[in-house]
């Protein structure tokens, strides 16, 4: 039996998730904005929500301001929660004399952070019932994936090897979400420790997924064209994920000093650092990602621990729009993102996407 070529893949996927262009957006926690979901679903791809972060209010409010602009599809992006930390006072003490030269004085119980209530999220996507509502970090539990599934929610995890793909598709997921080394952001290793171990490229990784899985590959990372959009299709993926593109886009309201950074950041200028949350995301090499990774540096705190430790440095950054201190997450493609209408990006990529597809 001949396999589906490339434009067959794609078209099964989108008939069977309601878009014309098998193109997502990226869940990018932080830096939501509904205008651009709404933008990318009217151009026939698929919006999302970054909830990382969200409490259940959170995760109702932006549904209803969404549905307000659209009637489409869209995902919810959830983190599975780690293990309780490991604290060391000592390397708590140090990494606050440290973000002291960066931002406002840390107080010392601002490591005590900690999430959104996870199962309480997983309520608030159920009552929310997105087309999708996609995993990181893990798998989640058999009951919560019984509750979406019964509520007719599809559900993609985010692997970052072949393995956790495997037990991401027995545990019930609907597609896999291959991220590549090169993707921006929080990378999606189940287990935090291996996450240095696990930067598999995207084009090593996609073909891996798609000879040994039987359900559809959604590939992300460094993607920011058609020409990345085609070679994903024809290495087996049925769709991709686009994030630090659209970042840019008029819709996406971000930081200016962040989107201007965008366009002058080559790929070695994307850096893996543990140094804003605990958990290893690429971002831009800025001048406090590159102090953070200084042979003198403290080592960073567990997460969430050092995502508590880094906030008010993070806000006063966002306040001022001093890149330095911002969370300025970037895929190695950065310098590619468009300040383009992000509806418009969704239709330029995939025309020149089928320039290149067979």
């Amino acid at each position: 039996m001949n396999k589906p070529t490339a434009r067959e893949r794609a078209a099964s996927f989108c008939a069977r998730y309601g878009l014309s262009i098998p193109i997502l957006e990226a869940p990018m926690a932080g830096a939501n904005s509904v205008p651009r979901a709404a933008a990318i679903v009217s151009a026939g791809g698929m919006g999302a929500f970054g909830a990382a972060q969200s409490t259940p209010a959170q995760i109702a409010d932006w549904v209803k301001a969404f549905r307000a602009q659209s009637n489409g599809p869209f995902q919810i992006n959830l983190w599975v929660p780690d293990p309780p930390p490991v604290r060391d006072a000592k390397v708590e003490a140090e990494m606050r004399a440290f973000l002291a030269k960066w931002g406002p004085e840390v107080a010392e119980d601002a490591g005590n952070a900690t999430p959104p209530d996870f199962s309480a999220q997983c309520d608030a996507v159920v009552a929310a019932r997105p087309t999708v509502v996609s995993s990181i970090m893990g798998l989640f539990p058999e009951s919560a994936v019984r509750e979406f599934k019964n509520n007719g929610i599809a559900w993609f995890a985010t692997a970052t090897t072949l393995a956790e793909a495997r037990a991401a598709q027995t545990a019930g997921a609907d597609a896999i979400i291959a991220q590549g080394y090169e993707a921006g952001g929080h990378r999606g290793a189940f287990k935090n420790e291996n996450a240095e171990r696990q930067l598999i490229g995207l084009l090593a990784l996609v073909p891996h997924f798609a000879d040994h899985l039987d359900i559809p590959v959604i590939a992300t990372g460094g993607i920011a064209d058609g020409r990345g959009i085609a070679a994903a299709l024809t290495l087996g993926a049925s769709a991709v994920q686009i994030g630090t593109a659209f970042l840019p886009a008029p819709e996406s309201q971000s930081s200016k000093a962040w989107t201007d950074a965008l366009a002058r950041t080559v790929p070695e200028d994307t850096w893996p650092t543990r140094a804003f949350s605990g958990r290893l995301g690429r971002s831009i090499a800025t001048d406090y990602v590159r102090a953070a990774h200084a042979p003198d540096a403290p080592k960073p705190a567990a997460y969430p621990v050092q995502r508590g430790l880094t906030a008010k440095m993070r806000a006063e950054a966002a306040k001022t729009d001093k890149l330095s201190g911002i969370q300025a997450w970037a895929g190695q493609s950065a310098w590619m993102a468009s300040h383009e209408p992000a509806g418009d990006f969704v239709k330029r990529v995939w025309d020149e996407a089928q320039t290149l597809l067979p």
